[in-house]
């Protein structure tokens, strides 16, 4: 006959028999027990930092000034930079004052100037007198190292800003108050108030040569633009090559925020 005997296991498999007199499953709880408080201590904050002392300020200070450049010198290089307005050749889009953001990273993408966005670019040669500097050596250095960074705009490398017109191998002209791209009239309802397209200065028929834009002012009576250049190299027009990137937003001054896009327009 068969006997059912009494189970003398713990509840852990595999545990082995439990000593005499120790509860049932004793053993397995102890062990889960030392589970438990092992892992509170791996995952404690101050785990493997014993005896590690932080590193002092005259070591921590440099450093993040140094990753603070790096990431500011790529976001100038690769992202965005920013440009002061000089003049009221963009006025009412863009003022005096007016610090905007430009897109370096459209350029790089792929993207090519069209008619109707405002970009910035370098002096093609002529268009501005020299930049005056303040006589101070000291300045001079730190002003060039901030700009190189893109912590402040450039005040020395001659930069304008202004809409393109036309793009190479169109055929841009103005006669009385119309201006006309390749025969069809242009509309332009960013134009100064009180501006014609013209501003009494008649020109063309001009084709734009391969590979440059034709730029004017918002402000077009009080811009000096390829209008006015057309003896100068490119007849007036701006090589692509000099055009750092599209006019995305105005970023200064806070009553003056404005965004135009990715590719400015």
């Amino acid at each position: 006959m068969a006997v059912n005997l009494p189970d003398t296991h713990g509840g852990d498999a595999g545990a082995g028999a439990a000593a005499p007199g120790a509860p049932v499953g004793g053993r397995a709880e102890a062990r889960r027990a030392r589970r438990a408080a092992e892992g509170r201590r791996s995952r404690s904050p101050t785990n493997g930092r014993r005896g590690r002392r932080p590193r002092p300020w005259w070591i921590e200070i440099p450093a993040m000034a140094a990753v603070g450049l790096v990431v500011a010198l790529l976001i100038k290089t690769c992202l965005f930079q920013v440009f002061t307005i000089p003049s009221g050749s963009m006025e009412n889009t863009l003022r005096i004052g007016d610090r905007v953001g430009v897109n370096k990273l459209a350029p790089l993408t792929g993207w090519k100037p069209e008619p109707g966005q405002p970009v910035v670019f370098k002096d093609p040669g002529g268009w501005l007198p020299p930049q005056a500097s303040d006589g101070n050596p000291l300045t001079d250095a730190l002003g060039s190292a901030l700009s190189f960074v893109g912590l402040v705009p450039p005040k020395d490398d001659n930069y304008l800003v202004k809409r393109v017109i036309a793009t190479g191998g169109q055929t841009v002209q103005c006669s009385g108050t119309t201006l006309t791209v390749d025969g069809a009239q242009v509309d332009e309802p960013y134009l100064h108030p009180g501006d014609d397209s013209c501003a009494g200065l008649d020109f063309g028929p001009v084709t734009v040569p391969q590979g440059h834009v034709w730029v004017e002012g918002d402000h077009r009576s009080d811009s000096a633009d390829s209008r006015y250049h057309q003896r100068g190299p490119g007849g007036g027009a701006v090589p692509v090559d000099n055009v750092v990137g599209p006019v995305s937003a105005v970023v200064w001054p806070l009553g003056h925020l404005d965004w135009f896009g990715w590719v400015g327009r």
